[in-house]
This record gives C-alpha cells, structure tokens and sequence, in this order.
C-alpha cells in the first residue's frame, strides 16, 4: 500500500484537533487589557497543546519521508496515534479552565505519554515492516530522545498531584527536546 492516504488522512484530523482547541477560546468580556486575565490560563494551555501538535505533525511529516510503503498494522498505529492526539483538545480545555490544577495536570501528562508510547509504537512497525537495513532503521536506531522524554513524562504525571506547575515544567522540557524536528531521519535520506 502506499502512503499518501495515510498522510492527508493524518494531516486532516490534526488540523480539526488545532481547531477545536482554538474555537475553545472565546473572546474576552470588556474592551480593557484587564479583561484578557481570566482567559490567560486556557490561552497558554491551547499555546502549548498548539505546539505539541505542531511537533507531533513535524516529526510524522518527517518520518513518513522514509517511509516507502504502509501496511495494515501501521494504519492501525497510526490510528492509535491519532486517537490519543486528538484528546489533547479535552485535556487543554480542562487544564487552562482548572488554571493549571493537579489532576487536570495529571490527565495532560497520561495524554503526552500515551501519544509517545502511541508514536514509538508506530516507528517499531515501520521499521518492521521496512526491513532492518532500511533507512528509517538507520536513522532511529538510538531511542534516547524517545525514552528521555517517556521519564519526564513520568515525573511530570507524578509531581502533579503535589507541584502542578512544576508537571507543566517537566511537559515543556519534553517540547523543547522535540521542538527541532527530528535530524536523524533527515540527515539519513540525504546520505542515501
């Protein structure tokens, strides 16, 4: 099978989950800079689930260049993928109308996780189903990046429920580990 009805399919429901997100921001009551305060909190949750979806679309877009071609167990990761991606709209809006509290900041934490494991699941299929010597397989084989960001998750869903803040400290590392899409995977097509 060939991609490309994975990727437009992908590319769709990702752009319907960055809109739900913003259609959850509702125009401030008053004409004053004041009246911005209380929608401040859902403004910097639907900032960092943007750029969360952002990266999650880079580095799919990425790894989906060394793709040659997909079969039924990579749709269906792909699938999972996108399920646990499209609850980011659910869990943004319960974490900036919570102002950031503990068990909306746990919740946003399980979500992060569950796309990471969802994504490193569809990279494993991939590679199997591209043989062990192809170019996806020499790009990734180092999974630092990948179980680095699973450990802050992990800190991150456990400090919540005493230091929210904080949670939100260990999710934003994670971003800044992944903002710059991923070079790996670059760097192997120009070589081949």
């Amino acid at each position: 099978m060939t991609k490309g009805r994975l990727e437009a399919f992908s590319d769709g429901v990702l752009a319907i989950i960055i809109t739900i997100m913003v259609l959850e921001l509702k125009v401030p009551e008053g004409t004053s800079w004041e009246s911005l305060k209380p929608i401040l909190p859902k403004f910097l949750a639907y900032i960092f689930s943007f750029i969360y979806v952002g990266i999650y679309w880079n580095n799919h877009h990425h790894l989906f260049q060394a793709v040659k071609k997909v079969n039924g167990s990579i749709l269906w990761a792909n699938l999972h993928l996108l399920f646990w991606l499209s609850l980011m709209p659910v869990a943004t809006e319960w974490l900036g109308t919570t102002n950031f509290a503990k068990n909306p900041a746990a919740a946003y934490g399980i979500g992060l996780i569950m796309c990471a494991i969802a994504y490193t699941i569809l990279e494993n299929l991939i590679i199997k189903n591209e043989g062990e010597n192809s170019s996806i397989k020499q790009a990734i084989h180092s999974k630092f990046k990948e179980y680095i960001s699973i450990v802050f998750y992990i800190a991150g869903i456990a400090t919540s429920f005493f230091y929210p803040y904080l949670a939100i400290g260990f999710y934003y590392i994670v971003a800044l580990i992944w903002l710059i899409p991923d070079k790996r995977i670059e760097k192997t097509l120009k070589e081949n």
